[in-house]
Parts: structure tokens; C-alpha cells; sequence
């Protein structure tokens, strides 16, 4: 059985191909359970279960979610943001629907103030500003949640930077506006109460929102959890595509040792396109009753 437990669309987050085509590719490469998980969005999730059933693929409602998370013992207690997977929640679950609404809407406020920031660099630049013209060119490139790479993206066809790396070095993380927290009790309970699953996404990433922010060390990644978050979650992703083997094994351990489920997926934003490309076990569908 080929698994893919995380994957991102463009009608609902930062993903390049739409739902239809995810499915499409999905069908091709004999896919045969997946979930889309949006970044904090839940939308999308009725056109994907009826794409899913038009091609015959078994499929779990996801998403995930950005959290806030601190640890006294790391970073001298700053916040930093993890991800969260929910996993088989009721996509009509009111309090859940809401929350995200509320996210959506602070992060088009958020992205207001971006802007602000950056006009008064481009002022000491002696650049044209921003006007609400270009927020409006912004905010129609944007398909899912409305996010800084739509500025960077934005910033490159202007021709004011030559790539993300350089948007990002220059303006856009001098000029960031924090986002609205929330909180890993939260999650868990949007989450558990909608019936779903919660489940850490890539703890070991080096490139994403992870544990490896707070320390680069597996063990003490397991303490972190061990400590902080076991009763608000109820599994942990494995498998990967920036988890080493080595990683993976580390976290199946200890998964089974407290008694968690065990997810995997891509992580496809369709560039590239590797969907299905991680090697997930059959047994983690079993978990959830397939």
C-alpha cells in the first residue's frame, strides 16, 4: 500500500498544484491513502474527500497547524513555532472552523503591517512604496493562507530582489510582524474535540518549524515531548522526506515506547512533485482502522 499523509495544496496553503491535480497525480502514481493538510486551513477538506472517492483512494481528513511552543530550558524561554498534524477530525466542527477563520483573518492583517515595514526600508532606500494596489496584486495571487512567500513572490516579478533568499535576507525577517499564537493546549483541543488525532509533524526537520530549533540533539528532541507535550498529543510523524533513516528509527523507538501512533508523508508542495515518494509502512494505515 502506497501513503501519503501530508501533503499541501494551492486551494488551501502554499502548495503549486491544485486539488484536482494532486489527486490526478496521486491516482497515476497508485496512491492508495492519503491526506491533504493545508497549513491552518480545513476548507478545501469536502472537495478533497469527493475527489478522493471519484478516484477510489482511501482518505483522512488533515491539516497542520501552526503552533506556539516554549521550553524554559531552551532558547532562554522564547517562543519558537512547531507544526501539528490533526488527523481525522469532523471537518464541520464549529469551534475548529472558527479558530481558523480568526487565523486567516489576523494573517491578512499581519501581512498589512508587513507591508507598512517594508515601505519605511524602501524609504531609506529612496524606493517607491507599496500602495494598496500592490496588496491587492498580492492578496490575488494568493489561493490558501496568505503568508510572507506571497511577498517574496511579489517582490521578485517587481524585480525589487532576484530570488526568496534575498527577500527574506533583506526585508521580509527585519520587517516581520509575529503572528497569532496558538497554543499547543489549544490545538489539542480543537483537534481531540472535533474527534481527530494530533500529531507532531517532522520533530527532526533541520529546515523546518521543529525541535531542531530548540536543540539538534534526538534525545533530547524525546525529552522536549516526553515532558512537555504527551498529554496533548497523540502520535508523532516518522517518516519524512528530511528524516534520515537514522532519525526515523529513533522516533519509531520511541513512539512505542509511549505508546503513540506513527504517521508519514511527503511533505509535497509540488516542487518537486513527490508525492508518495516516502517509504510509509502499511501498518500506520491500520491505525486508523483501514
Amino acid at each position: 500500500m502506497k501513503i501519503d499523509l501530508h501533503i499541501h495544496s494551492k486551494n488551501g496553503s502554499d502548495g503549486k498544484w491544485t486539488l484536482e491535480e494532486i489527486f490526478a497525480e496521486a491516482f497515476r502514481r497508485n496512491i492508495q491513502f492519503m491526506s491533504i493538510t493545508d497549513h491552518d486551513a480545513i476548507h478545501c477538506q469536502d472537495e478533497a474527500i469527493a475527489l478522493a472517492e471519484r478516484y477510489g483512494i482511501a482518505y483522512i481528513s488533515g491539516v497542520e497547524l501552526s503552533v506556539t511552543f516554549t521550553h524554559q530550558t531552551y532558547k532562554d524561554g522564547k517562543s519558537v513555532e512547531l507544526h501539528f498534524l490533526g488527523y481525522g477530525y469532523d471537518i464541520h466542527y464549529e469551534p475548529l472552523m472558527d479558530k481558523l477563520h480568526e487565523l486567516r483573518n489576523f494573517r491578512e492583517k499581519r501581512a498589512k503591517e508587513i507591508l507598512r515595514n517594508i515601505n519605511r526600508e524602501f524609504q531609506k532606500e529612496g524606493r517607491w512604496n507599496f500602495s494598496g494596489h500592490d496588496m491587492e496584486e498580492i492578496q490575488a495571487s494568493v489561493d490558501g493562507s496568505f503568508g510572507r512567500p506571497h511577498i517574496a513572490n511579489y517582490m521578485i516579478k517587481k524585480g525589487i530582489v532576484n530570488d526568496k533568499r534575498e527577500a527574506f535576507s533583506k526585508y521580509l525577517v527585519k520587517c516581520d510582524v509575529p503572528k497569532m499564537p496558538l497554543s499547543l493546549e489549544e490545538a489539542s483541543e480543537l483537534i481531540r474535540g472535533a474527534g481527530g488525532k494530533l500529531v507532531i509533524a517532522h520533530p527532526s526537520d533541520p529546515n523546518g518549524s521543529s525541535l531542531v530549533s530548540l536543540t539538534s540533539s534526538v534525545v533530547e528532541q524525546h525529552a522536549i515531548i516526553r515532558e512537555a507535550m504527551l498529554e496533548y498529543i497523540d502520535g508523532v510523524e516518522c517518516w519524512h522526506s528530511r528524516h534520515s533513516g537514522r532519525i526515523i528509527e529513533s522516533y519509531l523507538a520511541f513512539a512505542r515506547k509511549e505508546g503513540l501512533i506513527v504517521t508519514g508523508g511527503s511533505d509535497c508542495h509540488q516542487q518537486p512533485v513527490i508525492i508518495g515518494d516516502i517509504n510509509v509502512p502499511d501498518y500506520v494505515a491500520k491505525q486508523f482502522d483501514l
